[in-house]
């Protein structure tokens, strides 16, 4: 990964961080709140990262998270959620909104920093595939080949669900969500469920 990674902290009591991640080569911007966030979001969306504490005053780490997710400037941007809680029901709730991954506090540094920079690895890996997807995009893919089901079906793909997961959905039998991948592959003129994916994503044809 080339070049200093920037990074936006989202924390009320944010000094550990602040002092502790540039002695590691990081740029650090903080945010005393959600609201403060997404004021400095306004101004520069250029961030690899965001670290967002859960429990803040104006505006919860929730609530940020989701106004994030949101603004087409922002949704693709990496958020680690900080928080003290640790109930698999919220972490779940983290991730369902949009979370790229949860550290609970108190936390060892070098643990954070592991995670921050396998999300900063996978991140600039996605940057380096998509314009090569985008070489591949044939420009004569028709997106209104796909059938309302189809569609359907590519959508869950896309939130990661299964084929039996889809199929339960969808109260069908497994060979046909099969069927209907195939389908599309065919009809986007791809050869996999990412590729599928990622086309669909750059012809807007699922959000």
């Amino acid at each position: 990964m080339g070049g200093i990674a920037s990074i936006l902290i989202v924390d009320d009591n944010p000094k550990f961080l602040a002092d502790a991640l540039p002695m590691y080569g990081y740029d650090v911007t903080v945010a005393e709140d959600g609201l403060e966030a997404l004021k400095v979001l306004q101004n520069n969306t250029n961030f690899d990262l965001i670290l967002l504490d859960v429990m803040m005053p104006n505006m919860d780490g929730w609530d940020t998270l989701k106004a994030i997710r949101k603004n087409k400037d922002t949704e693709y941007i990496p958020v680690i959620m900080l928080t003290a809680v640790s109930e698999d029901q919220k972490v779940v709730s983290g991730l369902k909104i949009g979370a790229d991954d949860y550290v609970v506090k108190p936390f060892v540094l070098p643990n954070l920093l592991a995670r921050i920079e396998a999300i900063l690895r996978r991140a600039n890996w996605q940057k380096e595939a998509l314009p090569k997807q985008e070489k591949q995009l044939n420009k004569d893919v028709n997106i209104n080949a796909l059938t309302p089901k189809e569609k359907e079906v590519l959508a869950l793909v896309a939130k990661g669900a299964s084929n039996q997961e889809i199929a339960d959905k969808m109260c069908v039998r497994d060979v046909t969500i099969k069927t209907h991948l195939n389908s599309i592959f065919k009809k986007l003129k791809v050869t996999n469920r990412t590729q599928a994916v990622l086309l669909a994503m750059q012809i807007d044809l699922i959000n």
